[in-house]
């Protein structure tokens, strides 16, 4: 299971002193794209070629809020769901304690020149 790290900086606070809802998913999202990245897939040189990966949904469970300087990290698996579904579970888990602060399932396809394909070749390098 993929696994990064990250620590909440004071502008992600909302007035609660606690991690506004809205940057829980541009984490989760740094992380799919690090990723991503570790498994030798490139964002921009997939879109130079004409294939894009594009989130359809997105579950969130918020659980427990992250604070200022609070140290966290995110976990990633994947896997195929039908022919053209890539879905990551994702999970947010404070550190030093690997309390869960946010569990996610992210779906998304591949579209190649803007239309539905298959993700068989991305699946297959996330598997390994």
């Amino acid at each position: 299971m993929y696994s990064v790290e990250f620590l909440v900086r004071d502008y992600e606070l909302d007035l609660q002193g606690i991690v506004n809802n809205s940057n829980y998913q541009q984490y989760l999202e740094h992380a799919r794209h690090e990723y991503l990245i570790s498994k030798g897939i490139d964002f921009a040189k997939l879109h130079e070629e004409g294939q894009d990966l594009v989130v359809t949904r997105v579950e969130m469970d918020f659980k427990f809020p992250l604070k200022s300087r609070d140290k966290f990290r995110i976990t990633i698996k994947t896997e195929k769901e039908g022919n053209l579904k890539i879905v990551f579970h994702q999970q947010i888990l404070r550190i030093p304690d690997d309390k869960l602060i946010v569990k996610a399932k992210v779906t998304g396809v591949s579209l190649k020149n803007g239309r539905p394909s298959r993700p068989d070749e991305i699946i297959n390098i996330l598997s390994e």
